[in-house]
C-alpha cells in the first residue's frame, strides 16, 4: 500500500461509523487516503439497547467524534470534514476544547501550535437534545440504579470500587481493552465484570512507523465515551470514574497555555462531558469521578486500609503499553508512577507491607534522586505522567523524614538536608491535604459515604 504523508494532508475526514452485533466501526481518512478502521467490541450486546436506538445513535456518534483524536494527531491538518453527522455549536466548541488541551503534551512534545488550527464545522444552531421528549422528562435516577466503574489496575480505582461497596450500589467493574493485569484486578473486586474489546487500526501503527506525528492523546476521554456506549447498551445510569482533584493541576506552561497530562481525568472535562452526555444523549446519564474531593495522598490513605489488592493492583504504566516491553513483576521501580505511588503509600503503610509490594526500597536508591526531585517539583515541572502535585509530595516526604523508620533512606536523609531547609515555613504538612474538598459531582448519597469514610 502507497501510503501518503498525514503530515502532508489538507483535511482529517471522519467517514462513518456503524454498529452491528455488539461492534462499532470507527473509520476515518486523511484527504482520500487509505482508510482507518477502529473496532470496538460490547459483549453480549442486547439486540435492542436498554435506552433506546436513539440514545445509542447519539452515544456513537460522540464516540466516533473522540476517538478519533488518536488518527487525527498523525497529520493535524489544518482542516476536519465531519461526514458521518450533523454538529451544533455547542458540540463543535466541545471538540475544539478536547482535541486542543487533549493534545496539549503531544503539541509540547511536538513544538506545535494547535490554537486556531483546531476547528470543528458546525452549523449556526445552539444545540438541541437529542433524545426524544419522553427521556427528557424522565430526568429522574431509575429505581434500581446501575454503575459501571472503570478499573485501570491502579490503587485509585479500587478506592472507588470499595466506596461503592459499602454504599451498597449494583455496580460493574469495567475495562477496555485486553490486560491481564487489570483482568485480575477487575476479578479481585468480586463484582460483576465487563471487558469491552478496543482494536486499533493497524494502519496508525504503519503511519507512525513511516514518521508520522506522534505522542499522548486523552485516553480518558475516548474510554469515557466507550463507557457511554455500554451504559446505553446494557442499562447502566451512571459511569463512576476515579480522577481526583489534584488530575486538574497542569504540569507545566507551554507558549502561554497550560499543559497537563491528565486534562482529560480534571475537572474541566469531567463537567463538560457530563453536560453533553444529558443534552446529547440522554439526561439520566450520569457521569462523574467518585475522587473528585481527594487529593491523591487522601486516595492513599484509603487504599492502604485494605490489604485486599496487596498482590494484584499496579499503577506503573510500563504494564499498560500498547507496543513494546512490558516489565517483567508489576513494578517496574523506574518510571514515575512507581516513584510516585512509593512515596504516596509510604506514609500509610507499614514499611515491611510497602517493601513487599514493591520488592524494594525506591526511598533507598540514590540513583533516583532525580526522578524524585520532579516529583517534588524541585529543579524541575514534575513528569508527564498521573502523579500528584508537587505539594502533595513534598509533604509525603516531611512525613516520612519524621518517622524512624524512614529517615535514614538514602532520599529521605537528603530531602532532610537540602530541600526540607527551602520549603516556606506555611507549606502544606500531610493532614492538610487529607480533607476532602472542591466542587465535584458525586450524587448525594455518595458524597456523604466519602465524606464519612475519612
Amino acid at each position: 500500500m502507497n501510503l501518503a504523508d498525514p503530515r502532508a494532508a489538507h483535511a482529517f475526514r471522519f467517514v462513518r461509523r456503524d454498529f452491528r452485533a455488539g461492534v462499532a466501526e470507527l473509520v476515518y481518512a486523511f484527504d482520500e487516503g487509505p482508510e482507518l478502521v477502529e473496532r470496538i467490541t460490547f459483549p453480549q450486546a442486547p439486540e435492542a439497547p436498554a435506552m433506546g436506538a436513539v440514545a445509542l445513535d447519539a452515544a456513537l456518534d460522540l464516540l466516533h467524534l473522540i476517538a478519533g483524536v488518536s488518527y487525527y494527531k498523525a497529520g493535524v491538518p489544518g482542516g476536519i470534514r465531519v461526514e458521518s453527522a450533523a454538529l451544533d455549536r455547542s458540540t463543535a466548541a466541545f471538540l475544539d476544547t478536547l482535541y486542543l488541551h487533549g493534545l496539549g503534551e503531544f503539541a509540547y512534545h511536538n513544538r506545535l501550535d494547535l490554537r486556531g488550527r483546531i476547528r470543528f464545522p458546525h452549523g449556526d444552531a445552539v444545540a438541541v437534545a437529542n433524545v426524544p421528549a419522553a427521556d427528557r422528562d424522565a430526568a429522574a435516577a431509575p429505581a434500581s440504579p446501575r454503575t459501571l466503574v472503570p478499573i485501570g489496575g491502579g490503587k485509585d480505582s479500587l478506592v472507588s470500587v470499595e466506596i461503592l461497596k459499602a454504599a451498597g450500589v449494583d455496580a460493574t467493574a469495567v475495562w477496555v481493552g485486553n490486560s491481564p493485569l487489570i483482568a485480575t484486578c477487575a476479578a479481585a473486586t468480586d463484582l460483576p465484570l465487563l471487558n469491552i474489546g478496543r482494536d486499533i487500526s493497524p494502519l496508525l501503527f504503519e503511519y507512525n512507523r513511516l514518521g508520522a506525528l506522534n505522542g499522548h492523546v486523552p485516553v480518558t476521554a475516548i474510554n469515557s465515551a466507550i463507557l457511554a456506549v455500554a451504559a446505553v447498551l446494557y442499562g447502566f445510569d451512571a459511569t463512576a470514574f476515579s480522577n481526583e482533584r489534584s488530575a486538574s493541576s497542569a504540569t507545566l506552561e507551554y507558549d502561554g497555555q497550560p499543559v497537563n497530562h491528565q486534562w482529560s481525568k480534571g475537572w474541566d472535562f469531567e463537567q463538560a462531558f457530563h453536560a453533553l452526555l444529558a443534552s446529547r444523549v440522554s439526561p439520566r446519564l450520569r457521569y462523574y469521578s467518585l475522587l473528585r474531593p481527594l487529593s491523591e495522598l487522601a486516595v492513599a490513605a484509603r487504599f492502604a486500609r485494605n490489604t485486599r489488592y496487596d498482590g494484584v493492583f499496579s499503577s506503573c504504566n510500563r504494564n499498560f503499553r500498547i507496543l513494546g516491553p512490558r516489565p517483567a513483576d508489576r513494578w517496574c521501580g523506574q518510571c514515575p508512577k512507581c516513584h510516585f505511588v512509593f512515596l504516596a503509600l509510604a506514609p500509610f503503610m507499614s514499611k515491611p507491607r510497602l517493601l513487599g509490594i514493591f520488592g524494594r526500597n525506591l526511598l533507598d536508591d540514590p540513583g533516583l534522586a532525580g526522578a524524585f526531585d520532579a516529583l517534588m517539583e524541585y529543579r524541575d515541572h514534575k513528569p508527564f505522567e498521573c502523579v500528584g502535585e508537587g505539594r502533595e509530595s513534598r509533604a509525603a516526604m516531611a512525613a516520612l523524614a519524621a518517622r524512624a523508620e524512614w529517615r535514614e533512606d538514602a532520599l529521605v536523609a537528603r530531602f532532610v538536608e537540602e530541600i526540607a531547609p527551602q520549603l516556606p515555613a506555611d507549606a502544606p504538612v500531610l493532614d492538610d491535604l487529607l480533607k476532602a474538598e472542591g466542587p465535584h459531582l458525586i450524587p448525594a448519597p455518595l458524597a456523604r459515604q466519602l465524606d464519612a469514610d475519612r
